[in-house]
């Protein structure tokens, strides 16, 4: 048995073009790991914080609020709010402790569209819902006790300590909840204020109709524009940065996703390259294919396969030494055979063209027959 191989050595192109997929498959990793640690990771946030998932944020409500169709546009300064408030939209004022500048209360008292100020101090209070003021006692929540389509809606709530509010003047106004929720209209719009912000918070939704009261009362309009200032105007913002937000846990699983991956570019890069071109001539005895073909008919009992082979091959034999060709008619040759060896025509037409064996002896005894039958054309 002879052999040639040749090989053709990668060149610099052909094992770039292949690492190149590796390099893809790690930034690709570390992409998704990346965007998915940062979905699923905690925003952290102040209170009434839209996008804070922590439990005094507001990001549960906000969910919700967009789940049932109402647009929430957040707000980060006066400017966003003027840009996106119209008359027919809602302004929610929340965490006004950062309220400070008279400028921005003032053009936030002048814009249109209804108000709900949660938990206000006095100066927004003022600025934004003049007809109510403060009183000394405090409510839990409990029933609405009042007409009010939102808080009846909700029945029974958990506010947490709440301040309470009554009028300043003449102005009607209506009181629920022991007078921690007050609404009254003015100038066109509805003002509604409320004394404590946990019931809309995250951890305060579950409580009882807590989530049913904040929905009704912040959903009243298609869209809300969202304020609730993390901090005093002019500033420096102290948020957390998206890659500040990113667990220290999850840079650890990226290195080790990027050490595995080049670890097995490493590995698999020692082999880059084209596939050997081998060419080996193989000679093999054609009693070794007869064997084996003989022993995977005798495994699967594939007698009609094994006496199917045997004749086709008798037949090509002998067919050229009677003069007729492979097309040549089963009636046709068994005459021919049975008139040179002087046999029965039948007999020879059974073993030619009979039914295949029953058994692995009828097979034998076929094989012997045919090989009679062969030798006898062969000598006459």
């Amino acid at each position: 048995m002879t052999a040639t191989t040749s090989a053709v050595g990668p060149t610099v192109r052909q094992r770039w073009r292949t690492i190149r997929w590796v390099l893809l498959a790690l930034v690709a990793i570390i992409v998704v790991s990346t965007i998915s640690t940062w979905l699923t990771a905690p925003r952290p946030g102040g209170r009434m914080d839209p996008r804070a998932t922590s439990p005094d944020g507001a990001h549960a409500l906000v969910a919700l609020l967009r789940a049932e169709g109402v647009e929430v546009v957040e707000a980060d300064d006066i400017s966003d709010i003027e840009h996106a408030l119209r008359p027919d939209a809602l302004l929610l004022v929340a965490q006004t402790d950062y309220l400070v500048d008279v400028d921005v209360l003032h053009r936030l008292a002048g814009l249109p569209g209804d108000r709900l100020l949660v938990e206000p101090v006095s100066r927004t209070r003022e600025a934004l819902a003049p007809a109510v003021r403060p009183t000394v006692e405090a409510s839990y929540g409990g029933k609405p006790d009042c007409d009010m389509h939102e808080a009846q809606r909700a029945g029974e709530v958990e506010l947490g300590i709440s301040a309470t509010y009554e009028a300043t003047g003449d102005t009607p106004i209506t009181r629920c909840y022991e007078n921690a929720l007050v609404r009254y209209s003015t100038d066109g719009r509805t003002v509604t204020v409320v004394g404590s912000a946990d019931f809309m918070t995250n951890s305060g939704l579950l409580k009882q109709g807590n989530a049913a009261l904040a929905m009704n009362l912040a959903g009243t309009r298609s869209r809300v524009v969202w304020y609730a200032p993390q901090h005093i105007a002019g500033e420096s913002d102290t948020g957390t940065s998206i890659v500040g937000a990113i667990p220290a846990r999850a840079w650890w699983m990226v290195l080790q996703l990027g050490v595995v991956v080049l670890l097995l570019a490493l590995w698999q890069g020692r082999r880059i390259g084209p596939l050997v071109a081998e060419h080996l001539p193989v000679v093999v005895r054609a009693s070794e294919t007869v064997e084996g073909r003989g022993r995977l008919y005798r495994s699967r009992r594939a007698r009609d396969r094994a006496a199917d082979a045997l004749r086709t091959a008798a037949l090509q034999r002998t067919l050229p030494r009677l003069g007729l060709g492979t097309q040549s008619p089963p009636a046709a040759v068994v005459q021919a055979v049975a008139h040179r060896v002087g046999s029965d025509p039948a007999l020879i037409g059974h073993w030619l063209y009979g039914p295949p064996p029953a058994t692995d002896a009828e097979l034998v005894e076929l094989s012997r027959h045919l090989d009679d039958i062969e030798r006898q054309v062969a000598r006459s």
